[in-house]
């Protein structure tokens, strides 16, 4: 039996991951102090590891397979086949970004203007690079925490931090000159374990359900009664994948429509539908879709 070490963020995005994992059909069970959660997958074994760490074992064949940002497969520079986008986060579904940030009173306004400057940040590799790649001379200095009070305190000229919104960035006096980075969750393999045919099975699996999983977190199915009379206007307001199922009810005057619709359109889609006469409107959520 071939064995896939799979390995699983710890930390923000922890949670979310064993919550996806579940929705595509694998429970994995996470204890306190516990490197190793269980999953009920006899071929696949877990480990939590530091998204930060993620790339550079899957990279030396520790893991077969992980989920980390591309902001970390670019920091570590690590050589692994990535597999599939997967977004999402503990708070939404949009994607994070590393961006550049000064105190509001700061003279810089572009990055060219960091010439010489001291900034801090987690990344470091990467922002060296963004700034060697533009011949920008500065000094880049790791930051354990608390980035964004460094350039409060006048600490350093700037800081490139991580944002979804970039509200907490503003409540604290500091703006955002430029984005460096956008980064989404990445799911990747150990390019030999992708030459195992076994281990590739699995890893396809895997990405194929995880992927159902989040396409349908974005989708409703929609099912209601239309009378026959008002069936064209009715499916004519439906999107869906190719075209709604339409069949008959026992009385033949009235037919039950089903669709997918993506899930933000509904509060909009539902009225117009009752105006146009449907009736037993139902709104269900999905779990997978392919």
């Amino acid at each position: 039996m071939t064995i896939l070490n799979l390995g699983i963020p710890k930390g923000s995005l922890q949670d979310a991951t064993i919550e996806l994992f579940e929705q595509a059909g694998w429970r994995i069970s996470s204890y306190s102090r516990n490197y190793f959660p269980d999953i009920d997958d006899p071929d696949i074994r877990c480990s939590l590891v530091r998204a930060q760490e993620m790339a550079r074992y899957v990279a030396d064949g520790t893991l077969d397979l992980g989920l980390t940002g591309l902001d970390w497969i670019l920091e570590t520079e690590a050589e692994v086949e990535q597999i599939s986008t997967l977004t999402y986060s503990k708070t939404s579904n949009r994607p994070s970004r590393w961006v550049l940030v000064v105190p509001n009173a700061s003279p810089i306004q572009r990055v060219e203007d960091l010439q010489g400057r001291k900034i801090a940040t987690e990344l470091v590799g990467f922002t060296r690079r963004y700034l060697a790649e533009r011949g920008i001379e500065a000094e880049v200095e790791f930051s354990w925490g608390a980035t964004e009070a460094k350039a409060v305190e006048g600490l350093v000229d700037a800081v490139v931090e991580i944002t979804e919104t970039g509200s907490t960035i503003r409540a604290h006096g500091l703006r955002i000159v430029e984005d460096l980075l956008i980064t989404e969750t990445r799911l990747i393999a150990n390019p030999s374990a992708m030459q195992d045919a076994e281990k590739r099975a699995r890893i396809d699996q895997i990405a194929l359900m995880l992927r159902a999983a989040l396409t349908a977190r974005h989708k409703v199915a929609l099912k209601c009664n239309v009378p026959a009379h008002q069936l064209d206007e009715i499916v004519g307001m439906l999107p869906s994948l190719h075209a709604p199922t339409v069949s008959y009810l026992y009385d033949r005057e009235w037919l039950a429509v089903e669709t997918i619709v993506d899930a933000d359109a509904v509060r909009d889609l539902i009225p117009r539908m009752r105006a146009a006469g449907a009736e037993g409107i139902l709104e269900y959520a999905l779990r997978k879709m392919v």
